[in-house]
């Protein structure tokens, strides 16, 4: 009996529900696969850091073979004397304060794009995206002699600077689209009862759009972390960051694999658990507009 009205319950389903359900189970198989491809060499870069330089120079890899913590060992200058930690701690500060400052330019001036909109706002914005079309090498000689001529060479507030010039308009973009999804009553309710411009900013305008300044801050981070080129060629020994260091080993004697996916392992855990503490947030500010 209960076989007869589950036959009957699929033949009362309507093709197009069939239909849709079929597809939204080829979508996930899809989703799937692309997050597996995705993460695949994530993991093989963890293995490989567990390795030995003989069993991770392989080709193909040897995926049972013995595990070490020499690459760790290495990173962190057992063999070397070389200390990690003032790399780390550059980045953080550069990556760190010029998030900080991003958000306290892009806010007002997202505010003054969406809420309250400027005169020719479009071209104001346009002007934020052209800033972009440069490529970043074209403008290494100029930003290398200013900095040399005004004594800024191998100082991390240069890098702060740098960092929050080059993030600045993607998170004017970002907020600006955050913003324009503030309902307008709630702004002219504030204002009838005496609340000022900086009130309406911190106290109602913020709250509200939490999830998108935790993704503007989530991914100004990153780029600010991941950035090598002027780190590169504007730092030396006092200001060089962990993208700077994680470069130093490859060296002319080689390259030693099991060391450099130590090193890049660690180097990249503070900005997968910034994304995994904010992950709830950084959906919710990517997605936010985006349904209607």
């Amino acid at each position: 009996m209960a076989t007869v009205s589950v036959t009957t319950a699929r033949r009362r389903t309507p093709p197009a529900a069939r239909k849709e359900r079929r597809n939204r189970s080829l979508l996930g198989l899809l989703a799937w696969l692309c997050g597996i491809v995705f993460f695949l060499p994530f993991a093989w870069m963890v293995l490989t850091s567990f390795h030995s330089e003989q069993d991770a120079a392989t080709n193909p890899p040897k995926l049972g073979a013995s595990l070490t913590l020499h690459g760790y060992r290495e990173f962190f200058g057992s063999g070397t004397g070389v200390s990690p930690w003032p790399p780390l701690v550059n980045s953080l500060t550069a990556a760190a304060v010029s998030t900080a400052l991003v958000l306290v330019l892009s806010f007002p001036a997202a505010y003054a794009l969406s809420i309250k909109p400027v005169r020719k706002w479009t071209d104001v914005m346009f002007f934020f995206l052209s800033t972009k079309m440069l490529p970043a090498v074209a403008g290494l000689l100029p930003v290398y002699l200013i900095a040399k001529n005004a004594g800024l060479l191998d100082n991390i507030w240069l890098l702060i600077l740098l960092y929050t010039s080059m993030n600045l308009p993607i998170a004017v973009w970002m907020m600006r689209s955050f913003l324009a999804e503030v309902p307008v009553e709630i702004l002219e309710a504030a204002s009838i009862d005496g609340a000022g411009l900086p009130t309406i900013l911190v106290r109602i305008i913020a709250p509200v759009v939490t999830p998108g300044i935790a993704a503007t801050a989530l991914i100004s981070f990153i780029f600010s972390w991941n950035e090598l080129l002027f780190a590169r060629v504007l730092t030396g020994v006092v200001a060089g960051t962990a993208p700077v260091f994680l470069t130093g080993f490859v060296t002319s004697q080689g390259l030693f694999l099991a060391k450099v996916c130590a090193a890049a392992v660690c180097i990249s855990l503070p900005v997968l658990a910034a994304g995994f503490a904010a992950q709830d947030k950084l959906v919710q500010g990517l997605s936010l507009g985006a349904v209607k």
